[in-house]
């Protein structure tokens, strides 16, 4: 398994920390509690191990479709209105991340990026509908090949500490490619055109960069 680029210091500081204090812990306390201490120092590592893995996946791209940004939960499908850019109506699709799944984003299409930001915030709950305006978040602007405009928001959450985006303004993205990483649990909102054909309903689970979410009118 490997490790994404975003996590490699905090799983070297982590295992470090695990292998100085467990090595203190049985080389001067009992038995019994130096046991004790191994395991409670592995649950952190494991987690950090967990949350900071890069999973092999195979790029999916397929003209008009809209692939999942990243792993999670389908929490809202809805119309609605989008103030910061597109100033228009769109269909939101909302996918909630939690601690366990892999925090790498992918973009769901292909294009070039014509708005690109960053706005610090609140730590408010990721799953809350606020969050999406609240919290720190940076917001992309994909124009497909095909003309339409599709809005990514990485959205922080209450245990998130940084939203981290490769999106250049200007630059051309491919379909699948990494976007960027949240570190802990947050949620990545999509804003599409109306009329978008969705194909996913609420609840269900996404992997990012295969699940096929829908397609573009």
């Amino acid at each position: 398994m490997l490790l994404h680029k975003e996590g490699k210091a905090t799983v070297i500081t982590s295992l470090l920390l695990f292998f100085v204090v467990n090595g203190l812990a049985w080389g001067f306390l009992p038995h019994l509690v130096a046991q004790a201490v191994m395991v409670v120092t592995l649950v952190p590592l494991c987690m950090a191990i967990n949350f900071y893995r890069r999973p092999a996946r195979k790029k999916v791209k397929m003209e008009g479709a809209i692939v999942a940004p990243c792993d999670g939960k389908v929490v809202t499908i809805e119309e609605t209105y989008e103030p910061e850019v597109l100033k228009t109506q769109v269909l939101q699709v909302s996918i909630f991340m939690s601690p366990f799944n892999v925090h790498i984003n992918w973009f769901p299409v292909g294009g070039s990026v014509e708005y690109y930001r960053h706005h610090d915030g609140n730590k408010s709950a990721a799953y809350l509908p606020k969050s999406s305006t609240e919290n720190e978040r940076s917001s992309i602007v994909i124009k497909t090949r095909g003309g339409q405009k599709v809005l990514v928001r990485q959205v922080a959450g209450a245990m998130a500490r940084r939203v981290v985006t490769y999106a250049k303004e200007g630059g051309i993205v491919e379909q699948s490619e990494e976007m960027g990483f949240i570190k802990l649990g947050s949620r990545v909102d999509l804003y599409l055109p109306i009329g978008t054909q969705i194909d996913v309903k609420l609840k269900d689970e996404t992997t990012g960069s295969q699940t096929v979410l829908g397609w573009l009118k």
